[in-house]
């Protein structure tokens, strides 16, 4: 089994958290969003991964070796393609096509999920959808009676079904797959000036291949502020429930804890300090942070940040920040300052 990672977008809607780091490297509970994404995939499919295709755009060496050590992590020969100008989800795929051979998975990097990876041997494919109440702003898979797949329709503005495509789809033939996606590069099969998944998808399953819908038990979208934080707090309590938290408590062994109550769920990174504090639940405080006199809840924070005398929850807090003083709800980047001390006012 192959994997196929396209992930060459910044996320201009997570801004201005994208503005230093793409989106897939958001850390959600202590990892990468895009490694939590191939993690569960490795972890509940039902044979070994060979190689993983990451589609990125020049994000810089840095970016590269932690994306081919996440694939070496898992066990897998990692791969990173470039995909320079956004000419939509099937050129992005068509990007890895060195993964487009046996049975491949493609998952978009920008949500997580949990479902059952066992494919039925009569399928050609399972494309996972989530049951939602408005899919006008979702490609929807139409089924027949007998739930099969027969089209897709991108933001229907009438009813045609209620199974949004959450971008995770999982193919017996990567090599038809390949040709597919050739097809519309060649022929110059585009909508909106890209070319994209869905016109493949509908020309293979005219072609007689039978895809069915995989529905998964949880979306978790990393789209904007809220859901990520939203996410990251689901994540930590499916950590928790599975005792999955690092020494089954969630700190790890090199943060210095003093003074201070940790209320689970939460991770909390090396080297990290807190004192005369209360972090929690639903907190992930990144590596070499510093945290002291200060109340936090339901917040991402990430590495080498410092907070100081703060109130604090529903946020998201960049990299080497610095939040000084009283607030509530923060989304700030990278290097940001927030507030000052009393030396400095």
């Amino acid at each position: 089994m192959n994997i196929v990672i396209p992930m060459a977008g910044r996320g201009s809607r997570l801004r201005p958290h994208t503005l230093t780091t793409p989106k897939p490297l958001i850390p959600v509970a202590g990892l990468p969003i895009v490694e939590r994404l191939v993690e569960d995939i490795v972890r509940t499919l039902p044979v070994p991964v060979k190689k993983i295709a990451f589609i990125t755009g020049r994000f810089g060496e840095g970016v590269e070796k932690d994306l081919l050590e996440v694939a070496s992590r898992l066990g897998a020969e990692g791969m990173i393609r470039y995909q320079d100008e956004p000419l939509g989800t099937a050129h992005a795929i068509l990007c890895g096509e060195e993964c487009l051979e046996g049975p491949v998975v493609v998952a978009f990097a920008d949500t997580l999920f949990r479902a059952d990876f066992s494919i039925d041997p009569e399928s050609d494919g399972v494309l996972f959808v989530q049951r939602i109440e408005d899919p006008s702003a979702f490609g929807v898979v139409v089924t027949d009676e007998s739930g099969g797949i027969i089209d897709y329709v991108e933001k229907p503005q009438e009813f045609v079904g209620d199974l949004a495509m959450i971008g995770i789809y999982s193919f017996r033939d990567g090599a038809r797959l390949k040709k597919e996606l050739q097809y519309l590069i060649d022929n110059d099969v585009r909508l909106s000036g890209e070319y994209q998944l869905p016109d493949a998808l509908r020309n293979m399953t005219k072609s007689g291949l039978t895809f069915t819908p995989g529905e998964v038990t949880e979306w978790m979208d990393c789209g904007n502020k809220a859901v990520t934080v939203e996410t990251n707090r689901r994540v930590l309590d499916i950590l928790q429930e599975e005792n999955r938290l690092h020494n089954n408590t969630g700190i790890d062994i090199s943060a210095q804890v003093t003074n201070s109550v940790i209320i689970p769920p939460c991770y909390i990174g090396p080297d990290v300090k807190i004192d005369r504090s209360i972090i929690g639940p639903h907190v992930s405080v990144g590596a070499l942070s510093s945290i002291s006199n200060s109340n936090i809840s339901d917040s991402l924070i990430q590495g080498g940040t410092t907070i100081e005398n703060s109130n604090i929850k529903e946020s998201m807090i960049g990299a080497k920040a610095s939040v000084l003083g009283s607030v509530q709800d923060l989304s700030i980047g990278d290097f940001c300052v927030v507030g000052t001390t009393k030396s400095d006012s």
